[in-house]
């Protein structure tokens, strides 16, 4: 079974020359690694060519986002596994022996992720994967290991957890085969949420989503687009309602309008927390949603829908109001 560790870049130099190291000197030479460049300016692909030879470089003509760079990169990587790899990851020794071994284990499991832990406060947990990904009713994210911004020390409480709902975009393996026969990413996000939306498709076909906690990574969450970016707000808020139009089993005219109410709530809350260009981002979601609602029904359409894909009614309730 071979594997494929592909790092996307966009003008992220001093990244690769603080976190690009780690992932050499503790992958085997056995596996391929790979570097998409979106177009960078930096001189990220020209460092890379001078003081690492063994990376193979696929140079994009310009920034794609992570949804659409990854779905052209892959086109050219035939290995069986490949590991979508953020450049502000540090991997550990033997971060892919185990997950590879599941993967030989468990043929219905197509994504794995491992547990992931913040760069800058390892004992803790990293905001963006902790321990593996949920979502509540209205199609808010959180994890085991981290609910809104509460992140827990890791004490290996997670330890016996195997399958959850979706795995993070910053550490995230998967069947190269299944990755294409699905169709990758849905471009249309261009960033956050992608993988979400892609793990719930699988699941809704029958495939497992899986986390490996004998594997570690730390993330530097946030390194490439900053949390208090407006379009940080702008996308999650925009492919949240993209992901749970195409794929949710519920109700979707009583899902939405339910979900509006909350997002009126959480949007008032994120003006007075985060600032206005923080709530206009969410109005433009709201925007570029109705603007893209029919593609988003056609493919609803087209596409069986059998997860229930939450278990508690609504995380920002039960944290932000009942303080749960």
């Amino acid at each position: 079974m071979s594997l494929g560790i592909v790092i996307l870049n966009w003008n992220g130099k001093t990244l690769i020359e603080k976190f690009l190291p780690s992932v050499i000197n503790n992958t085997p030479n056995i596996h391929n690694i790979y570097f998409i460049d979106n177009g960078s300016t930096d001189g990220s692909v020209e460092f890379i060519k001078t003081n690492f030879k063994r990376i193979k470089i696929i140079a994009l003509d310009k920034n794609y986002g992570y949804a659409k760079a990854y779905n052209i990169g892959l086109k050219n990587i035939d290995d069986d596994i490949v590991c979508l790899l953020n450049n502000d990851v540090e991997v550990t020794r033997g971060w892919t022996k185990e997950i590879l071994r599941q993967f030989n284990n468990e043929p219905l499991t197509a994504v794995i992720q491992p547990k992931l832990r913040d760069y800058y406060n390892k004992p803790y947990f990293d905001y963006a994967g902790a321990a593996g990904g949920f979502l509540d009713k209205f199609g808010y994210p959180y994890c085991n290991g981290r609910i809104y911004n509460k992140i827990e020390k890791d004490n290996n409480q997670y330890n016996n957890v195997s399958e959850i709902f979706w795995a993070c975009g910053a550490c995230f393996f998967i069947r190269n085969q299944i990755f294409k026969k699905y169709g990758g990413f849905d471009e249309s996000f261009w960033a956050h949420f992608e993988e979400i939306d892609l793990c719930w498709r699988l699941k809704n076909k029958g495939y497992k989503i899986s986390l490996n906690t004998d594997s570690i990574v730390f993330h530097a969450n946030a390194a490439t687009l900053v949390q208090n970016n407006p379009k940080k707000t702008y996308y999650n808020f925009r492919n949240m309602l993209f992901t749970i139009t195409k794929n949710s089993k519920n109700n979707l005219f009583f899902l939405l309008t339910e979900k509006f109410f909350i997002d009126i709530i959480v949007a008032f809350y994120i003006l007075f927390n985060r600032g206005v260009n923080h709530f206009i981002a969410i109005i433009k979601a709201y925007l570029s949603f109705y603007k893209h609602i029919n593609l988003l029904m056609k493919f609803r359409k087209d596409n069986k829908r059998k997860i229930k894909h939450y278990k508690n009614i609504s995380i920002i309730c039960e944290y932000l109001f009942y303080k749960r």
